[in-house]
């Protein structure tokens, strides 16, 4: 069991690298396979080359703006544009780009009950405004069983428990069902009522 315990990750890992190569050089191989050339490596080598001109490209002025025309076009697709929107949010939630991510901190809030906690991602900000006044809340993306399907909880600003965890550490914690949880959670900001949120190794948590 403990072989099996160590073997498993490194299993898996090695598994879904060889996929992802396989995935990748598929892009280029088949037109290396029609110059008769068959080196194991090179279509991957070239979609690699090929991605990162792009992304070089695209963060230039010129590259914005045929990307804009691009994005005008297929937003004006009946089917296309909303495969184009979707997968574009899913790509901006993990962007390297602090200015365009779509989670913009990883938080905790309190749910379902008292002495129960959620774990999150802030999306956006909104004020509510009432007759009593106005009211700051957080659009607090909670997932459930994948990392995209979940819900969306306002909650006051103020009810906001923010851990010391960037938005990739959260994704983890998330991906990984709790398992990647620190044994011990602080929090950044001062809370009267909270100091520290510990947690077991199932992930529970416990005020």
């Amino acid at each position: 069991m403990t072989g099996c315990v160590i073997l498993f990750p490194i299993a898996i890992t090695f598994y879904f690298t060889w996929w992802f190569i396989h995935f990748v050089d598929g892009f280029f191989s088949p037109i290396y396979a029609q110059l008769g050339i068959n080196i194991f490596g090179l279509g991957f080598i070239t979609s690699v080359t090929f991605i990162f001109f792009v992304g070089v490209f695209m963060s230039s002025w010129v590259g914005a703006s045929v990307l804009g025309i691009g994005e005008w076009i297929i937003k004006r697709m009946p089917l296309v544009r909303h495969i184009y929107n979707a997968s574009k949010q899913i790509s901006a939630a993990i962007s390297p780009d602090q200015n365009k991510q779509a989670f913009k901190e990883a938080v905790i809030i309190r749910h379902p009950r008292i002495g129960e906690y959620a774990f999150g991602f802030i999306t956006s900000s909104v004020s509510l405004q009432s007759y009593s006044g106005q009211e700051d809340l957080y659009c607090v993306y909670v997932p459930t069983n994948h990392l995209y399907i979940g819900d969306i909880f306002m909650v006051n600003s103020k009810d906001v428990i923010r851990p010391n965890l960037s938005v990739r550490e959260g994704i983890e914690i998330v991906v990984s069902g709790g398992m990647s949880m620190p044994q011990v959670l602080s929090t950044l900001d001062p809370h009267p009522h909270l100091h520290a949120i510990h947690t077991d190794r199932g992930g529970a948590s416990r005020s």
